[in-house]
């Protein structure tokens, strides 16, 4: 099983990443026969990341690919629109390695906890600080497969 998770800063602002992030994607699947795919569900990059593996899905059947949502904390959100979350990811994960981090480090354990998990990385980091760029370095780090859409 390949294991990929996204990486990116919440704003896109260069053309062409959602084409990117298919060829990325359509790279990976080459690879494998079993996926999942980790997003964190937070920004323009990973809604393109998202998309991209729903419509991989449909044309690749005969792979098993998961898209699931990593969440850092338990929210309300999650109760009330049950439904639009289920018919968008396979699996909703709130790691319970998080249940008693403080808020404002949630996140970034949270970007740690899909590294940790991950075999590759697909990247859009094009500044040299914020929780992407951290998310970056620590893969690297460990190691990590990392593909920056944004070079």
């Amino acid at each position: 099983m390949t294991v990929c998770v996204f990486a990116g800063h919440r704003e896109v602002y260069q053309s062409g990443i959602d084409a990117k992030v298919k060829e990325a994607i359509d790279r990976l699947l080459q690879t494998d026969h079993d996926f999942i795919f980790y997003t964190g569900g937070m920004g323009q990059f990973d809604d393109m990341c998202s998309s991209a593996v729903r419509s991989a899905k449909h044309r690749h059947p005969d792979l098993n690919i998961s898209l699931a949502l990593v969440l850092p904390y338990m929210s309300n959100r999650l109760n009330t629109d049950k439904a639009y979350y289920e018919s968008l990811y396979d699996d909703i994960i709130v790691p319970t390695e998080l249940a008693n981090v403080h808020y404002k480090a949630a996140i970034t354990k949270r970007n740690r906890w899909m590294v940790d998990r991950a075999d590759h990385v697909i990247a859009y980091v094009y500044r040299e600080f914020g929780g992407a760029m951290e998310t970056v370095k620590y893969a690297r780090k460990q190691g990590k497969q990392i593909v920056n859409l944004a070079d």
